[in-house]
């Protein structure tokens, strides 16, 4: 059934993404990664946005309303969506790159 084909692969998208995150993980490049990412969106201002954005926020619903979850749902779709695609791109290729390299 096309249903049952579609949770299949949802399941192997699911398992495929936990090996590659643990094949990251214990090489190390999921730190290098992580800090390369941080690194590159300090240098084009991201984190200052976002650190603006949560400042409006904060003030638009006043401080002793939000919590910080609250704050985390209303950021996260911003912050994704803002991660420049050049670096996002950069991102994956590097992630491809290991892959490619063996076991």
């Amino acid at each position: 059934s096309f249903a049952g084909a579609a949770m299949d692969r949802s399941v192997l998208d699911a398992q495929v993404r936990a090996s590659v995150n643990q094949k990251l993980e214990e090489s190390g490049e999921k730190e290098r990664l992580k800090e390369m990412l941080r690194r590159q969106l300090i240098e084009r201002g991201w984190r200052d946005e976002l650190k603006e954005y949560c400042k409006e926020v904060i003030k638009s619903k006043g401080l002793e309303q939000v919590s910080v979850e609250d704050l985390v749902s209303e950021i996260t779709p911003r912050a994704k969506a803002t991660v420049p695609d050049d670096i996002k791109a950069e991102l994956l290729e590097r992630i491809r790159k290991f892959l490619a390299a063996g076991p």
